[in-house]
């Protein structure tokens, strides 16, 4: 029971609160001047790829980007490349900074499209900082089937 008030911090009546609560704040962790500013939360923007009977269809959320700051591509060998970026937030001297969480940097991702896509019909659309990119399918063309009749 003797850690518990020193997870406390050591003072009576103060409120653990989560959200707040840096656990490595003391540790010999190297300056921050010596560590990237890139957040990899952006740097490895997570996208969604589902398929439906007639589309690839490939989501990513992009919150504060404009559509002019994202690149969607299709190279030769039917590889769908994502792209862009976010600048960092200029700094004034004046300002004090308690905290960076919002992400920043270049991302960039690639997926390789299967044979039924259509890559010359790519659509993509920015709503809500969500990118929406829909890759067409071809049809499957199902086989005639032709009954026999059966002699005898």
């Amino acid at each position: 029971m003797a850690m518990i008030p020193s997870f406390f911090d050591n003072r009576r009546g103060t409120i653990f609160d989560p959200f707040t609560w840096e656990p490595f704040k003391d540790f010999p962790f190297p300056s921050s001047s010596l560590v990237s500013h890139d957040n990899s939360a952006f740097v490895n923007t997570r996208i969604d790829w589902k398929e439906t009977p007639e589309a690839h269809v490939f989501k990513a959320d992009l919150p504060g980007l404009k559509k002019e700051e994202v690149k969607v591509e299709v190279e030769d060998d039917r590889v769908l490349q994502i792209s862009g970026e976010r600048n960092v937030e200029k700094e004034d001297k004046n300002d004090t900074w308690h905290r960076v969480e919002r992400s920043s940097g270049k991302f960039l991702r690639r997926f390789r499209l299967p044979e039924n896509a259509k890559v010359d019909q790519v659509k993509a659309s920015m709503e809500n900082g969500v990118l929406t990119v829909t890759v067409p399918k071809e049809e499957v063309k199902k086989p005639d089937v032709k009954a026999i009749e059966i002699s005898g």
